[in-house]
């Protein structure tokens, strides 16, 4: 099925939220759409420890369940907790332990993708479009 850009950006958005629910640290979103073909948008959130980790991972999936009625395609990383990958097709979630975060340092590997704004303003404005 074909999503719309609003709905990747409205998943986005609200596993982005989920993910500060559970004490997600330093949460962005990066739309990569233009960058990368295979996805629309990145979401890279940090926990302290690999429970904590879990925790966010498993937020972002029951409240993208609840608001959207999507489920992950797949779902990697579960057995350590360094980095679980939620991979909804046009939305990929990251959840890393901070320091892996760190060391694969993502937000720096995809400088030139603008973030989208999913705080205040609500989802769907890019760090360019309000330039």
């Amino acid at each position: 099925m074909i999503r719309s850009q609003t709905e990747s950006t409205t998943l986005a958005a609200t596993a982005a939220r989920a993910a500060t629910d559970k004490k997600g640290e330093d949460t962005i979103v990066l739309e990569v759409g233009p960058l990368l073909s295979i996805t629309d948008a990145f979401v890279i959130t940090s926990g302290s420890n690999d429970r904590q980790v879990r925790t966010i991972a498993e937020e972002v999936e029951a409240q993208v369940r609840t608001a959207m009625d999507r489920a992950p395609l797949r779902v990697e990383g579960l057995s350590d907790a360094h980095w679980i990958l939620l991979d909804y097709g046009d939305v990929v979630v990251h959840v890393f332990l901070d320091e892996t975060r760190r060391y694969y340092d993502l937000e720096r590997l995809w400088a030139d993708a603008p973030r989208i704004i999913w705080e205040d303003d609500g989802p769907g404005r890019s760090e360019a479009a309000r330039a």
